[in-house]
């Protein structure tokens, strides 16, 4: 058996900050909604931040001897991750909303059978224009127009 060495990668400081930038943000769409997180992004995480003051990066990222860990400081949260956070956040919330209610209304039409993966492709054709009234409505009027029926207040 034949053991390779390790990778090494050289970086310019504009590189590693970008790379501790894409880490974060792959750790966090990871583990953000896990009761559990997965230990393998959140220990790739530390190894790419041990770097960080070796790169002259200290405002990006800081060690906590007690808890011996490093964290992201909270001006680079609010000023680079966050507001990526929130364009993705935004865009999935719409993307996933107009498609949950396209294949709804699919399903309320024709059944179960009109489903993701098992759609004909008449169904689907409907499922995008179906997609596409929603876009309008919620780009014309955003949450205005929604309602839940049977709501109690």
């Amino acid at each position: 058996m034949t053991i390779k060495p390790d990778v090494q990668i050289n970086l310019t400081k504009e590189q590693y900050k970008t790379l501790v930038e894409m880490i974060y943000l792959g750790r966090w769409m990871a583990n953000a909604i896990r009761p559990k997180t997965i230990k393998k992004y959140d220990d790739m995480e530390q190894h790419v931040f041990s770097f960080t003051k070796q790169a002259g990066l200290q405002d990006c990222v800081d060690y906590d001897a007690k808890m011996k860990m490093y964290f992201t400081l909270r001006e680079f949260e609010e000023t680079v991750v966050l507001p990526l956070k929130e364009d993705y956040d935004d865009y999935t919330f719409w993307d996933e909303l107009i498609h949950r209610l396209a294949w709804r209304d699919l399903e309320r039409k024709h059944g179960p059978k009109a489903q993701e993966g098992t759609a004909t492709d008449e169904q689907m054709r409907e499922k995008d224009a179906l997609v596409r009234e929603y876009e309008d409505e919620l780009e014309k009027n955003g949450i205005d127009n929604l309602e839940i029926k049977n709501a109690t207040h």
